[in-house]
C-alpha cells in the first residue's frame, strides 16, 4: 500500500511538471516543448486510472503531513484522502485536461501568450485534481480559492477591455460564494472541532447543536454549515442568481471554456457530494438544494433556447445542466448526479471543442457556414410516429403510474425509484425527438433506431442506479437515508411529477403538430406573452442589469459616506 500511496502522490502534481516544460527554456524551441508538455498530464491519466482500481479493490488512501489531532497548531493541514469519488473525479478531471491541452496545441498556436496560457493550464489540471483528493475542508477551501484566481487568470487576454472587465466580474462574484464556503468551514470546525472528512461525518452525526438566528428562529447545526456550503456550490457551479458570471466569461479562448464547462464549474457538485453525509443529514438544506436547482435547470434552458451566438448557448446550456445535478442532489440521489456530471462533462468538453473548429473555420471563411439549397422535405412516416408515441409517452408513462400509482409498491425509497424512473423517461423522450427529423432514413430504421434508444437510455441509468450507486456508496443504509432526508410531501412530489409529465405531453404533441405544418389557434394575448417572454429570456432575464444597478448604488453610497470624512480629516 506504501507504493500506492506514493503514486497518488504523484498524480495531482504530474501537471505541474507540464508547466515547467513550458516556461523552462528559450523561445526557440517553444513549440517542440509545448508538444511534450501533453505527456505529463497523460501520465496523470494513467495514474488516476491505477488510483481508482486500487481504491477500488483495497479501500481509500490517506495520506497526511501533519497529525490530525494537532490540526490546529499546523498553519496549512496539506494531505490526500482519496476514495472512490475522489478517484473518479481524478480519472475525469485527467481525461479531460490531456483532450484539452492536446486540442489547444494547434488552436492556440501564434496566440500571444500562448506559453503562459499553457503553464496555466498545467497549474489548473493540478490545483483540480488536489482540490478532488483534499484530506480536509480547509484544504479543499484552499484549492477553491486557488480556482477563482486561476479563473482570472486563464482569461488569457486582458489587453482586451470586455474581457478583462469580465474576468473581474467573474472574481468579485465568486467571493461572494467564497465567503460563505470560509464561513461554513469556520463554523463547522467550531460545532465538530475537526475538518477531517471522516472525523466531520461522524461528529456531524452526533451533534445536537443548534444555531439560534433570531430569537425563535433555530437551526441545527448541520443545517447552518450547509447552507452556508451550498451557497459556495452555487457560487462556483453557476446556479442562479449566480450564473451571471459564466456568459461573461466566454471572452476566455474556447479551450478554457471548455475545460472551464467540463471541470471546473463541476465544483459545486462535487463538494456536495464530497460532503454528502453531511448534506444527508439536513432535509432543509435538501429541498433548498432542490428548489434552486430546479429553478436554474428551468431558466437555464429558457435562457439557452434564446440565444443566437453558438458559445452563449452551449454556456446557458451547462447552466441548466448544473441546475438538474444541484436538483439531483437535492433529491438526494447524490450517485446520479455524479454520474450526469461526468456524462456531461465529457459531453460538453467535445461539443466546445468542435465549436471551437466552427469559429476557427468560420474565421477563415467570411461566408462559412454556407446556406444550405431548399429541398422538399419528405413528410413524416406514420411509423416513426407511431413509434416515437410508444417509446415516449405511452411505455414510460404506463412504468411511471404503475410503480408509483396504481401498484403502490412498498419501495424503501419509492421517491427516489420515481426519481430515476422520471429521469429515464425524460431523457430517452429527448433523444427519441430528435430522431423523428431523420427523414431521409427509410422509417423503419428510425423507428428501430428509437427502440434501440430506449433501450439503452434504460439499460444505462439502471447502471446508475445499481452498480454505480453501489460503487460510489457501497452502504445501502446510507444511500436509504439521503432518500428519506430528501423526501417530499406525498401530495407536493406528485403534483410535480404531474405537472411535468402534462408538460412533457404537451410538448411532445406540439413538435408533432409544427413537423406537420400545423399551428393550434391561439389567442392574440398567448402570442403576446410569448413574444415578452422571449424578449426576457434573450435579455438572460436582466439579472446583470440589476446587479449593475445594484453596484453602482453601492458605490454611490458609499462616495456620500465618504465625503464628510474627508472634510473632517486635519
Amino acid at each position: 500500500m506504501g507504493m500506492w500511496m506514493s503514486a497518488v502522490l504523484l498524480v495531482p502534481l504530474l501537471p505541474l511538471l507540464t508547466t515547467l516544460v513550458v516556461v523552462a527554456g528559450s523561445e526557440g524551441a517553444v513549440r517542440n516543448r509545448l508538444k511534450f508538455g501533453v505527456w505529463p498530464i497523460g501520465a496523470a491519466f494513467g495514474g488516476a486510472i491505477a488510483t481508482l482500481y486500487v481504491v477500488a479493490t483495497q479501500g481509500p488512501i490517506s495520506i497526511r503531513f501533519y497529525d490530525p489531532t494537532l490540526a490546529a497548531l499546523v498553519p496549512v493541514p496539506l494531505g490526500f484522502y482519496v476514495d472512490r469519488l475522489s478517484a473518479v473525479m481524478m480519472v475525469l478531471i485527467s481525461a479531460i485536461g490531456t483532450i484539452i491541452y492536446a486540442y489547444s496545441i494547434d488552436y492556440m498556436h501564434q496566440e500571444p501568450h500562448e506559453r503562459r496560457y499553457f503553464a496555466l493550464l498545467g497549474v489548473t489540471v493540478s490545483v483540480l485534481l488536489c482540490m478532488v483528493s483534499s484530506a480536509n475542508l480547509m484544504m479543499l477551501f484552499l484549492f477553491w480559492q486557488m480556482l477563482s484566481f486561476l479563473l482570472y487568470l486563464l482569461i488569457h487576454n486582458h489587453t482586451h477591455a470586455a474581457t478583462l472587465n469580465s474576468a473581474f466580474r467573474t472574481f468579485t462574484l465568486l467571493r461572494t460564494g467564497d465567503v460563505a464556503f470560509l464561513a461554513g468551514t469556520a463554523l463547522a470546525y467550531a460545532l465538530y472541532g475537526t475538518l477531517e472528512f471522516p472525523e466531520l461525518f461522524s461528529a456531524a452525526v452526533q451533534s445536537t447543536a443548534m444555531i439560534t438566528l433570531f430569537p425563535g428562529v433555530e437551526f441545527s447545526g448541520a443545517t447552518a454549515v450547509t447552507l452556508l456550503l451550498l451557497v459556495g456550490a452555487m457560487s462556483k457551479s453557476a446556479q442562479f442568481p449566480f450564473h451571471i458570471w459564466l456568459p461573461r466569461y466566454l471572452y476566455a479562448p474556447t479551450p478554457v471554456t471548455a475545460l472551464l464547462h467540463a471541470g471546473i464549474i463541476n465544483a459545486g457538485g462535487f463538494l456536495i457530494n464530497r460532503l454528502a453525509p453531511l448534506f444527508g443529514s439536513s432535509p432543509t438544506t435538501l429541498h433548498a438544494a432542490f428548489f434552486i436547482g430546479t429553478l436554474t435547470a428551468v431558466l437555464g434552458a429558457s435562457m439557452m433556447l434564446a440565444q443566437n451566438d453558438i458559445k452563449n448557448m452551449l454556456g446557458f446550456s451547462t447552466i441548466g445542466q448544473m441546475g438538474y445535478m444541484v436538483m439531483e442532489c437535492g433529491l438526494g440521489a447524490f450517485a446520479l448526479a455524479v454520474f450526469h456530471l461526468i456524462a456531461h462533462g465529457l459531453f460538453k468538453a467535445t461539443v466546445f471543442l468542435n465549436s471551437g473548429n466552427v469559429i476557427a473555420k468560420a474565421r477563415l471563411e467570411p461566408h462559412f457556414p454556407h446556406a444550405e439549397q431548399e429541398s422538399v422535405e419528405e413528410g413524416y412516416s406514420r411509423l416513426t410516429w407511431a413509434t416515437g408515441f410508444v417509446t415516449t409517452l405511452l411505455i414510460p408513462l404506463l412504468i411511471l403510474l404503475l410503480t408509483h400509482g396504481a401498484l403502490h409498491i412498498p419501495l424503501l425509497e419509492a421517491q427516489g425509484t420515481v426519481i430515476f424512473l422520471f429521469f429515464i423517461w425524460i431523457t430517452s423522450s429527448q433523444a427519441i425527438l430528435t430522431l423523428t427529423r431523420l427523414r431521409a432514413v427509410a422509417s423503419w430504421k428510425v423507428s428501430a433506431a428509437m427502440l434501440l434508444t430506449l433501450l439503452f437510455v434504460v439499460f444505462v441509468y439502471l447502471f446508475a442506479v445499481e452498480s454505480f450507486t453501489a460503487f460510489l456508496y457501497p452502504h445501502p443504509e446510507d444511500v436509504a437515508s439521503y432518500f428519506k432526508a430528501a423526501e417530499l410531501p406525498s401530495r407536493l412530489f406528485d403534483m410535480m411529477i404531474g405537472a411535468a409529465t402534462l408538460m412533457t405531453i404537451v410538448g411532445w404533441c406540439y413538435v408533432y403538430i409544427k413537423a406537420h405544418g400545423r399551428s393550434l389557434p391561439m389567442p392574440a394575448w398567448i402570442d403576446g406573452i410569448r413574444i415578452r417572454l422571449y424578449v426576457l429570456f434573450l435579455n438572460r432575464l436582466y439579472v446583470d442589469e440589476c446587479v449593475h444597478r445594484l453596484g453602482q448604488a453601492q458605490l454611490a453610497a458609499i462616495r456620500r459616506f465618504d465625503e464628510p470624512a474627508q472634510g473632517r480629516t486635519p
